[in-house]
């Protein structure tokens, strides 16, 4: 089965930078959109930016500006660069991917903003 698999998280200082990464495990086609996803403790996973296959990109309204999405289609690869980060970014990061008729998740990386 296809699997998406996740790296990059970690623990980083307020103001500090990391970036995730999530690729397909094999070869897949018909990714329409990629994007990841967040869940803090005790709280719903919220969204927190997709990019379809054309580009265009959604944020949530708490990480516009801090964090950029980007995609290789090609490798069915997604990225988040997330910038600037706060107390408040603390969850663990889920990635996600449409394709026909499905969706894929992956097992989420823990980001922690501590000083």
């Amino acid at each position: 089965q296809v699997q998406l698999v996740e790296s990059g998280g970690g623990l980083v200082q307020p103001g500090g930078s990391l970036r995730l990464d999530c690729a397909a495990s094999r070869s897949i086609f018909n990714i329409y959109t990629m994007g990841w996803y967040r869940q803090a403790p005790g709280k719903e996973r919220e969204l927190v930016a997709t990019i379809a296959t054309g580009g265009s990109t959604n944020y949530a309204d708490s990480v516009k500006g801090r964090f950029t999405i980007s995609r290789d289609n090609a490798k069915n690869t997604v990225y988040l660069q997330m910038n600037s980060l706060k107390l408040e970014d603390t969850a663990v990061y889920y990635c996600n991917a449409v394709l026909f008729g499905s969706q894929l998740w992956g097992q989420g990386t823990q980001v922690t903003v501590s000083s």
